[in-house]
């Protein structure tokens, strides 16, 4: 696995195929990676993703999983959702045994005009005392799921489209939430006084 570069302030130092604003959620062999993009947004943005309480949920619904993203001081709105993507890595690109050992999801926020890298952030998925709130397995899903879609992403993505169309004709983000098996919250950074 090769060095890459994430400093805030400069291009994102990964391909995104995806245009537009939304989230991204990609687990491959440099682990799992959540990335926000959006189009408008302030100093107060960017700080609420690098410091403030975020809310991940994962839900698997008809062979599809999905991160179900809540971000206080961003989204005013509730959940978003961003199903995994694998239909563009490589063979090279595929999640590892390895790769998932870390227990770490990265989030990123980039500027989707700019590609810019404007927060980022880490989380440890074990359950460290006054920094992540853990409910289910949450990592046993996440790499249970991407260790089969790794084995067999011609199967994950034969009619992946037709599959995502229905959970999203049956669910909005936060019916997903309902349904979730697995939740992570990351807490504020920031004393409280």
């Amino acid at each position: 696995m090769s060095y890459t570069n994430f400093e805030v302030g400069e291009t994102f130092p990964l391909p995104i195929a995806a245009q537009g604003d939304g989230g991204l959620f990609q687990v491959d062999a440099n682990g799992a990676m959540f990335i926000l993009r959006l189009s408008r947004h302030d100093v107060i943005a960017h700080e609420a993703f690098r410091t403030g309480d975020i809310e991940l949920a994962l839900a698997e619904v008809d062979g599809v999983m999905l991160l179900l993203y809540k971000i206080d001081g961003i989204f005013k709105d509730g959940w978003g959702d961003a199903p995994l993507a694998v239909h563009l890595l490589t063979k090279e690109q595929l999640p590892t045994e390895k790769s998932l050992s870390d227990e770490v999801i990265h989030l990123y926020l980039v500027d989707s005009r700019l590609n810019l890298l404007l927060s980022m952030r880490q989380a440890s998925v074990r359950n460290e005392a006054g920094k992540y709130e853990v409910t289910g397995d949450f990592w046993g899903m996440l790499k249970k799921h991407a260790l089969a879609v790794a084995a067999d992403p011609e199967g994950y993505n034969k009619d992946f489209n037709s599959r995502l169309g229905k959970v999203y004709m049956k669910y909005q983000p936060a019916d997903l939430v309902k349904v979730a098996q697995a939740r992570l919250k990351i807490l504020s950074t920031l004393a409280m006084h």
